[in-house]
């Protein structure tokens, strides 16, 4: 009996201590977070997965770093995370998630809002991860959004900043010279490397185009506020692929997805993980539903350009910025 008592107790306490391993391994998660550079999309991302996560009932800890722009640091973060043995590394934005991909082979990396991640050598085909890396791809509708803008704008010469040494850019602007040439419209190019060369660039085109289109390059987007001043001051209109930048005022036309459900559907991906799921067994994922995408139009700036928009298209908006203020549909 007391032999029977001794091997009860064994087995009672070997369950306790699965329970408390499992426990902990709850609350040990930790789940790096970087991005290349701060702006509201990148930021609306990072939000959307922590939401997520915590809406699914994951209680991690979060290692948040931002590289500020900088290649030299995206690499010194993941050499971080890598160091540090998170249980996934998100990578925000091209540069940050090429470092963690490179760093990382042991732990999971997720990249988030990548345009063209098999050009970035994230993955190999979009219809399965490779290795430890899968994500989210914000692939954008270029070549549609470039003939709207010429509909709505007149548009005949088109202008395009981009960061050369960032795979995003270089795949970006490869589509809106499609786009361009699908509309029937020249295009004025001008690449940067730096956020500070930006109010330059838009300086040096801005008097050769008729209105500037902005994909989500993230150095210029981190200069935001000086490329909308020259073209403001030229009154030539702006049309941005990323909403989050145009809700300030400024930006004649913006239309893309919501990076808020980007992050969202990016901590769908991550739990997939915690899970057990490999990262090679998930497909990159896209957002595809009207529903996850916004439209913006700043009446401000389209009088200011001269430009009145159909109201059949006003109707179709979901966010409207007059008088200084942005009304929510």
């Amino acid at each position: 009996m007391k032999k029977l008592m001794i091997i009860a107790a064994a087995v009672l306490l070997a369950a306790t201590g699965v329970v408390s391993a499992k426990a902990k391994k709850t609350q040990d998660i930790k789940i790096g977070i970087a991005k290349i550079v701060q702006h509201p999309a990148l930021d609306q991302i990072e939000k959307g997965i922590q939401d997520r996560l915590e809406q699914l009932g994951v209680s991690a800890k979060y290692d948040l770093q931002n590289a500020n722009g900088d290649v030299g640091t995206a690499a010194q973060i993941a050499a971080l995370y890598k160091a540090e043995k998170v249980d996934v590394a998100v990578g925000i934005a091209t540069p940050i998630a090429v470092a963690l991909a490179n760093t990382i082979k042991n732990k999971p990396v997720v990249f988030s809002c990548i345009t063209d991640p098999v050009g970035a050598g994230l993955v190999t085909d979009v219809s399965r991860g490779y290795r430890n890396v899968t994500g989210l791809s914000d692939a954008l509708p270029t070549v549609d959004d470039i003939k709207l803008f010429k509909e709505l704008a007149g548009i005949k010469t088109l202008g395009y900043i981009y960061t050369s040494d960032e795979a995003n850019s270089i795949s970006s602007l490869e589509q809106v010279k499609k786009g361009c040439e699908a509309a029937g419209i020249n295009l004025v190019t001008q690449s940067i490397t730096k956020s500070n060369e930006v109010k330059q660039a838009a300086q040096v085109i801005v008097n050769r185009v008729d209105g500037i289109y902005l994909t989500t390059d993230n150095t210029v987007f981190s200069a935001l506020a000086a490329l909308i001043d020259v073209f403001n001051k030229a009154h030539k209109p702006i049309y941005s692929a990323d909403v989050t930048g145009a809700m300030t005022g400024g930006i004649a036309i913006a239309s893309g997805f919501n990076y808020y459900k980007a992050g969202l559907a990016t901590g769908d991906i991550i739990k997939e993980i915690l899970d057990g799921k490999k990262p090679a067994q998930i497909p990159v994922k896209f957002i595809t539903r009207p529903e996850d995408k916004d439209m913006l139009f700043d009446l401000d700036a389209l009088a200011d350009c001269n430009i009145t928009i159909p109201q059949n298209y006003l109707d179709s908006a979901n966010m409207i910025f007059e008088n200084g203020k942005l009304t929510n549909k």
